[in-house]
């Protein structure tokens, strides 16, 4: 090898491994699809709000929204799960994402004609976390049928990269194109990335569950899959870690206040604090090339979970708002590196006929955790103070993530090339 060959080698490892986009057309379309689609509901998701708090002026009818998505894929998630398990996974997802678009469709419909009722909104967002919450189990399910195990931990990791890029660019983009030409347009581009993702789902594969003589056709029970993940240490052990970062130290409620006492800030300073994790998360999938080759990822989801919560407990501390940035960041990284390790996991220590109950559970605890995470932030801060809230949190994670790993020792010898749930 060259010496110019050498360092471009060195770069293309740190880099996000790109093999499953390549080996995998029908990955490609999916990933590709979902990506577009994911920020067109960042930009939605945005719009909504605008427009709920133009026409109501009252931010408890903004902070409503959250409500109302939340309900639905709490309740959803566990039905959707145990749908993916029983139907043709191609057949769920492509009509949650019709009905998907079909939402956003309403969106641009309600705008033509001149309707500003928020109880449409409400009603819109709600529907909207439905058909998510019946396509995201479907869809990650799909993924370990469409590529080797190998390639699993390479794959979420890119995953994780389409999440937090619409997170970053769809608000940024809803907003822009709002104020430019309104909420209309703003819907319709929505509708239009709706398509990529139709268009995916319209040429995978039939993908009917994996499931025993016998069973075949028959309604697979939730029930069953919460029993299974009861008997399954290792698999339970990714929920635990994942619910002690997102309840315990989770400080997003928190950034408001954060910017204006702790470091003199506005709203922009706020928008700083809130983009900072996402930035981080991002870069965590940019240079998650050598994630690959791990093979111990219960030991690396502790570390990451351990990571998180030092990174939050040390931003609680900082009074310098580029070094707290840079400590967010930081968090945002060790999400990511979590993140893709639980749900490879979940992936490939999963039978597939219990693979979408399992991903639903992993909806609940995603869409539930953070939300215990502002409640008990948002509590700790009102009745001690933010910096007791933010830190004080961040050591009780690190505290609680040690003594499940003490607790349950065979995690962090999990293995990839032996995958045990």
């Amino acid at each position: 090898m060259t010496e110019s060959a050498e360092p471009r080698a060195r770069r293309t490892h740190i880099l996000a491994d790109l093999t499953p986009l390549r080996t995998s057309p029908d990955y490609r379309r999916l990933w590709f699809g979902n990506t577009v689609s994911w920020i067109g509901q960042g930009m939605t998701a945005l719009a909504v709000s605008l427009q709920v708090y133009d026409i109501t002026g009252s931010a408890f009818s903004v902070g409503l929204i959250g409500f109302c998505s939340l309900v639905p894929l709490v309740v959803f998630g566990l039905y959707g799960g145990a749908v993916a398990d029983t139907v043709d996974r191609r057949k769920l997802g492509l009509f949650s994402a019709t009905g998907s678009f079909a939402l956003s469709l309403v969106l641009v419909a309600a705008t033509v004609v001149g309707i500003e009722q928020v109880g449409l909104l409400y009603a819109i967002v709600a529907l909207q976390a439905v058909c998510f919450a019946l396509n995201a189990p479907a869809r990650s399910s799909m993924i370990a049928r469409l590529l080797p195990a190998g390639q699993l931990p390479a794959a979420n990791a890119l995953t994780s990269m389409t999440s937090t890029t619409g997170t970053l660019v769809g608000p940024m983009l809803g907003g822009l194109i709002v104020g430019w030409w309104g909420y209309r347009a703003a819907y319709t581009v929505d509708a239009l990335c709706f398509t990529a993702s139709l268009y995916a789902m319209w040429r995978m594969p039939s993908m009917l569950p994996d499931r025993k003589d016998g069973e075949a056709g028959k309604r697979a029970s939730v029930l069953d899959g919460l029993r299974f993940l009861g008997t399954r240490p290792n698999l339970r052990m990714t929920f635990f870690t994942d619910l002690c970062a997102m309840v315990l130290a989770h400080p997003r409620a928190l950034f408001p206040a954060v910017a204006v006492l702790w470091y003199g800030g506005d709203a922009r300073t706020t928008g700083l604090l809130v983009a900072a994790p996402a930035l981080g998360a991002l870069l965590g999938g940019v240079f998650s090339g050598r994630l690959g080759r791990i093979r111990r990822h219960g030991l690396a989801i502790l570390l990451a979970v351990g990571s998180w919560g030092t990174a939050i407990a040390v931003f609680g501390l900082t009074r310098n708002l580029w070094l707290g940035l840079l400590f967010l960041a930081l968090a945002g990284c060790a999400d990511t590196v979590s993140m893709v390790f639980r749900t490879t996991m979940l992936q490939a220590a999963v039978p597939d006929e219990m693979r979408g109950r399992l991903q639903g559970v992993f909806i609940v605890v995603v869409a539930g955790g953070p939300r215990l995470g502002d409640f008990l932030a948002g509590s700790v801060a009102d009745l001690a103070s933010p910096t007791l809230a933010v830190t004080g949190g961040g050591v009780l994670c690190v505290a609680a993530v040690t003594l499940l790993a003490l607790k349950w020792r065979a995690f962090a010898r999990y293995d990839a090339r032996d995958p045990q749930p």
